[in-house]
């Protein structure tokens, strides 16, 4: 079964917007994982206006299912917080400064020694390394040479198209799975997956490890709470239902 990872990204901002500690985001950690969540993520950016570097710190010491920490390996103190937490993977994201939230993957040829050279540094600490792609055969075969153990495919195409045409829109994700799997890779997936488009991206991918969801899932958690939310996630990623 594909794995869930919450991304609580959202719960930061709400609790910014406000001061204090409310909500309390490691609560909200502790509760994902306890009403089923397989792993929790999240991506600091250098402005702190969600994930705060301490709650990188604070959430290393009670996260008991897979620890995930997206963002920018550009950003030294980026690097230098993966370093000293060491989660169970990091994910490389091509963010420039003040984005508001991921848009593309990364060019793997163009970027193919940088890429290498900061993989390495993390696995070398022993963290596994997931890089963001686009759907695209070349970026997948690409990222495969960097020596990535997996890669994150970027899904708001897929999201964005769904509807219009789902065999349409999940045909490049296929595609790139397949490749991915040929060469050794990983596959995980995120962005703008929802309750909607979940389950037959899911089904139809092959050799899914894991998905990332966060603002869906916590937009959702609004309405349906967060326990049946997750436990609603659970169900688009079990094939046996």
């Amino acid at each position: 079964m594909t794995r869930l990872s919450v991304n609580i990204n959202k719960i930061a901002t709400l609790r910014n917007s406000r001061g204090g500690n409310n909500p309390d985001l490691i609560q909200v950690a502790k509760d994902c994982e306890r009403f089923g969540a397989q792993g929790i993520t999240v991506h600091p950016r250098p402005d702190e206006r969600h994930i705060r570097y301490q709650d990188v710190f604070d959430l290393k010491k009670i996260v008991t299912t897979e620890f995930n920490i997206e963002g920018n390996s550009q950003e030294q103190k980026f690097i230098d917080l993966v370093l000293a937490n060491k989660p169970e993977q990091v994910t490389l994201v091509p963010d420039v400064l003040g984005q508001i939230t991921s848009n593309h993957g990364w060019d793997t040829i163009a970027n193919q020694q940088y890429l290498t050279d900061m993989i390495t540094v993390f696995k070398n600490a022993g963290i596994r390394v997931s890089i963001f792609v686009d759907p695209d055969v070349e970026m997948v075969e690409g990222a495969a040479k960097t020596g990535t153990d997996r890669i994150e495919l970027y899904t708001e195409a897929y999201a964005h198209q769904y509807h219009a045409n789902k065999e349409l829109a999940i045909a490049p994700y296929i595609k790139a799975a397949e490749v991915a799997e040929e060469l050794g890779l990983g596959i995980n997936a995120g962005h703008d997956l929802d309750l909607q488009n979940l389950k037959y991206f899911a089904a139809n991918i092959p050799g899914l490890d894991e998905v990332s969801i966060g603002h869906a899932l916590i937009s959702d958690a609004l309405y349906y709470g967060l326990e049946n939310t997750i436990q609603m996630y659970l169900r688009c990623l079990d094939k046996t239902q």
